[in-house]
């Protein structure tokens, strides 16, 4: 582990290689699993003030989801997640010649929102917890959907935090991603 400021960083991020290859996984990401995904409470806000901007990308079962649901759901672990349509796609994707997006992405790229998507999608495969001290974890998610990612960043050599540099960058800002090169250059040394 690897603290910068109040952050303590997984070594994973640094040593695991990943680059998302959507020719491979399809948008899978936004399909499986067990729960929508982790929103930060200011989100919901967001996501429910945008939502004329970003609807008209929307499936019909996505709207319906949504507007069954709300903006947000509380998971079996109590945190706030996005509605599920039919307890598998996020309620906020769509499908593109097989691939899936995100709507609110879709909408925002083509400026009719400035806001990018939920910050857990964008940081992913990073998962963030809140330890009790109010330091925040990054951690590296590993899941066999992503075997393609594993594969193309072993290849091209980029390590996760690499990855998802532009996420790390609005979420912490440009002093701490810089301060993760340093320590990923320390770290480099230090195995050699």
């Amino acid at each position: 582990m690897i603290q910068i400021d109040d952050k303590i960083v997984s070594i994973d991020l640094l040593k695991v290689r990943f680059c998302c290859d959507l020719a491979q996984c399809r948008g899978i990401c936004c399909v499986e699993g067990n729960a929508g995904a982790p929103l930060e409470a200011e989100e919901i806000d967001i996501l429910e003030q945008e939502y004329e901007a970003y609807k008209p990308y929307l499936t019909p079962e996505g709207i319906e989801a949504i507007e069954r649901q709300g903006f947000m759901v509380v998971d079996s672990d109590g945190d706030y997640t996005t509605p599920l349509i039919n307890e598998a796609e996020c309620a906020y994707s769509f499908q593109e010649n097989g691939i899936t997006f995100c709507a609110i992405e879709r909408a925002c790229k083509e400026g009719k929102t400035s806001f990018l998507k939920p910050i857990s999608c964008h940081l992913y495969p990073i998962r963030l917890s809140t330890f009790g001290n109010g330091s925040i974890g990054l951690n590296y998610h590993q899941w066999d959907v992503c075997s393609g990612a594993l594969a193309l960043g072993e290849k091209r050599g980029i390590p996760v935090y690499r990855a998802v540099r532009e996420a790390l960058i609005r979420r912490f800002g440009e002093a701490f991603y810089h301060q993760l090169e340093e320590a990923d250059r320390l770290w480099q040394e230090q195995e050699k």
